[in-house]
């Protein structure tokens, strides 16, 4: 049953917005590598538009509902780029999924050690001008008790995931197994706030005994929520942890489920026309909703999960969130967790597809026991991105000046459909993004360190053209495990500004006139 309109709000006037504190050594490092570039757009259709998703390239951590990656949006060329921070918190903060309501203002969800914020920033100083508080995570409470910050950084629920709807409100899952949507709206005094526009308790339908500091040894079961994404037809579907699928219907409240058991789902999924994509540790699903709402497997597929878990991902499985991509919609991709050498996996969609035929290609990508990612993939046209992020744990695992072995590789799929051919191969070392593309201008967003023989832990925005796989310039953010991203990922704002989710808060990288800074 929902529960309806309730609101916090920040006083006017605005927060302002503290710069993140760099570390000693930022005058040693380079500020600016390279030159800047000349604007080539992408020829190609961008995904189809979500009819209850905000505009494509503002809804969500993967820019839209097909899990693309890209933004229509022109980022920055490089031509003088500044950079702007904001310190959520002096340990964590960090401002992960970052969305844009329809005048352009951030709507992001940062995550601080005595909870989730909801926030609404202003896109160009960052001041805060809203915020709600989201419960603590269970995990947050198991680090501190138990000394292993590792929960943390596996853990991405409480609300990490979410997305901006066509009515420019988050829908999100809490840490307490409620799914929530959100407004903001500007009060008579000029401030801002958050309203609660409606709240669905889920508890009944997910175990929920967890953690808690009134709860230090639960006897039970804790499956939280990960991300949520709503279908073509407006339901909002949630998943697990601990493989459960379900469905929320808005207008009737109704709430339906299924487990896949023995499976797990640490990433986020895809939504189009003829399904739900979804991927758990075990393999790659395509659900439909039934005539009451219960999630229906259309298809299912196995892939090589390897051994083990490697350095650099969550669990043993798949990193990816479902790219649906190519031409006339009819591919998705994956990566498996093959042991030696991570794949690229595109496979055909549609129900009609015979088992032995759905597989297009197997892309082994990176060096031989070197490979893996926990970031989703690119896809534009035919055209697969893939980075590696072996190696990545946390912020403190490159410290003191080290790095990962990194690398990107673009894969583009033949226009027969007869398989997949390596375009380029990049050396960028970019340890735990999501990467991005600005289909506007051609150049693909890594958010880079490469290791320095001075223990200084520099952090770059790097540009690398999508054609060709050359780096093209560099920006300095910051120094210090404070702006490690720690998985958030790149987001090209309207106003052609670069985002960044960073440990302490948010950084902004912008050129000394981006469009629409008025002349």
């Amino acid at each position: 049953m929902a529960v309806a309109l309730y609101a916090v709000t920040v006083p006017a006037p605005a927060a302002q917005a503290d710069e993140i504190p760099k570390a000693p050594g930022h005058r040693l490092v380079s500020a600016y590598e390279g030159a800047p570039a000349t604007a080539r757009p992408v020829p190609g259709t961008p995904p189809p538009q979500h009819p209850y998703l905000a505009p494509n390239g503002r809804s969500g951590m993967h820019a839209d509902a097909a899990g693309s990656g890209t933004h229509p949006f022109p980022g920055p060329l490089g031509d003088h780029p500044t950079v702007t921070s904001e310190q959520i918190a002096p340990l964590g903060g960090e401002c992960a999924t970052a969305t844009f309501d329809s005048a352009g203002r951030l709507v992001t969800v940062c995550g601080t050690f005595s909870g989730f914020l909801l926030k609404l920033l202003d896109p160009r100083s960052l001041d805060t001008l809203a915020e709600y508080q989201l419960p603590q995570r269970p995990s947050t409470v198991e680090a501190i008790t138990r000394l292993d910050f590792s929960k943390i950084f596996k853990d991405t629920s409480g609300g990490a995931y979410f997305y901006l709807d066509d009515r420019d409100r988050a829908v999100l899952a809490d840490s307490r197994g409620h799914l929530l949507r959100v407004a903001h709206e500007r009060s008579p005094d000029g401030s801002w706030r958050f309203v609660v526009e409606d709240d669905w308790d889920l508890t009944p339908y997910v175990p929920h005994d967890c953690v808690s500091w009134t709860n230090l040894h639960p006897s039970g079961i804790c499956d939280p929520v990960t991300s949520v994404m709503p279908d073509w037809q407006g339901r909002i579907w949630w998943v697990t942890r601990l493989g459960r699928v379900g469905t929320v219907d808005p207008e009737t409240s109704a709430v339906r489920s299924v487990r896949l058991a023995g499976e797990e789902i640490q990433n986020s999924f895809s939504a189009a026309q003829d399904g739900v994509s979804i991927v758990s540790d075990h393999a790659l699903y395509s659900f439909v909703a039934g005539s009451d709402g219960t999630p229906r497997i259309q298809w299912r597929q196995t892939y090589d999960r390897g051994t083990g878990t490697k350095p650099g991902s969550v669990n043993q499985g798949s990193g990816t969130t479902p790219d649906l991509f190519g031409d006339g919609d009819r591919y998705v991709a994956i990566t498996d967790n093959a042991d030696d050498r991570m794949h690229v996996l595109v496979m055909r969609r549609g129900t009609d597809v015979p088992a032995q035929q759905r597989l297009v290609c197997k892309v082994p990508v990176f060096g031989s026991g070197t490979s893996t990612t926990d970031n989703s993939l690119i896809s534009w046209g035919n055209s697969l991105v893939v980075e590696n992020n072996y190696g990545y744990e946390n912020p403190l695992s490159l410290t003191l000046g080290r790095s990962v072995v990194g690398g990107a590789t673009r894969i583009d799929v033949r226009e027969d459909g007869s398989g997949c051919d390596t375009v380029w191969e990049s050396d960028v070392r970019s340890p735990s993004t999501v990467p991005k593309l600005s289909t506007a201008n051609g150049l693909l967003y890594f958010y880079e360190k490469r290791p320095h023989g001075l223990g200084i832990d520099a952090w770059y925005l790097t540009a690398v053209d999508f054609r060709t796989g050359q780096r093209r310039w560099s920006r300095l953010t910051g120094t210090g495990p404070q702006y490690d991203n720690n998985w958030a990922p790149i987001t090209i704002g309207p106003d052609g500004t670069a985002y960044a989710g960073v440990f302490n808060g948010i950084v902004a990288v912008r050129d000394r006139q981006a469009p629409g800074d008025g002349g």
